[in-house]
């Protein structure tokens, strides 16, 4: 999930692909996750998008060593994360999706020979303890069921494993910011749901996990010239003021049965 989609003023072109929407017209179609991402995937990795710039930037200094680690991309997509978690010495990356589209495109990608499963997250089709480290790069926000998957995940997870959850901010939802783009059909948004800091916070803790600390992540000038390029320098500066992601860091700490 990535390209925003606002609520609020009036509608500015970004491409022929995706849009920012001011606001959300009865013209937007509004469609489901899967149906979003089968139109969307061939493009997904075409269109400079702020978000996966301004994430990309980041997360590069808050991914843990994952050297000699079985790693697992939780909603992996067009695999864009497995390329680079293989390049840090992961030993091996598994990547998993609902999309069959976004997985197409993955197999497709240079670089990625990972496993990639077409799966529900809610039913992850691994054993117990399978994992070292799990990255979820913008799943959360299609995911209503927090306590099914923080229960997943501890499932597979190792003692002393380490998650990142990276995800839309609750606040940037809140002004409106939706995934979306423009294909020959018209502009669409994908459908979301959205986690309050406070739920995740509470969550994962009682389903095993140790909160180790959160990121709020801003636009700023290196994402200045993809705003420039689509036209939408203009609202740069109010954009860089809303946190646009947060990312989370928890760990799966050793139980007195040591699993």
């Amino acid at each position: 999930m990535s390209q925003l989609a606002s609520q609020k003023g009036q509608s500015h072109h970004l491409n022929d692909e995706a849009e920012i929407f001011f606001p959300r017209s009865t013209e937007v179609a509004c469609v489901s996750v899967q149906e979003g991402y089968e139109r969307w995937a061939r493009n997904y990795d075409r269109v400079p998008n702020p978000l996966l710039a301004l994430e990309e930037r980041h997360l590069a200094n808050i991914l843990p060593d994952v050297t000699g680690s079985n790693v697992l991309d939780l909603g992996c997509g067009t695999g864009r994360w497995l390329t680079r978690l293989l390049a840090r010495g992961a030993r091996t990356a598994v990547g998993i999706d609902l999309s069959a589209a976004m997985l197409g495109v993955a197999r497709g990608t240079v670089g990625i020979h990972s496993p990639l499963v077409l799966a529900d997250c809610l039913q992850l089709p691994f054993q117990a303890s399978a994992f070292d480290f799990v990255l979820s790069s913008f799943a959360f926000n299609h995911i209503r069921d927090l306590q099914g998957i923080a229960q997943e995940l501890a499932r597979v997870m190792k003692s002393r494993g380490r998650l990142l959850i990276s995800e839309m901010h609750p606040e940037a939802y809140a002004r409106g910011w939706r995934p979306g783009f423009r294909d020959m059909r018209g502009p669409v948004q994908i459908e979301t749901v959205s986690h309050s800091t406070e739920s995740i916070l509470s969550c994962f803790p009682l389903n095993g996990f140790a909160f180790l600390r959160v990121h709020d992540l801003f636009f700023a000038e290196p994402e200045r010239p993809i705003f420039l390029a689509a036209g939408r320098g203009g609202m740069f500066d109010s954009a860089s003021r809303i946190p646009a992601i947060q990312v989370y860091e928890f760990t799966k700490p050793v139980t007195e049965t040591g699993s």
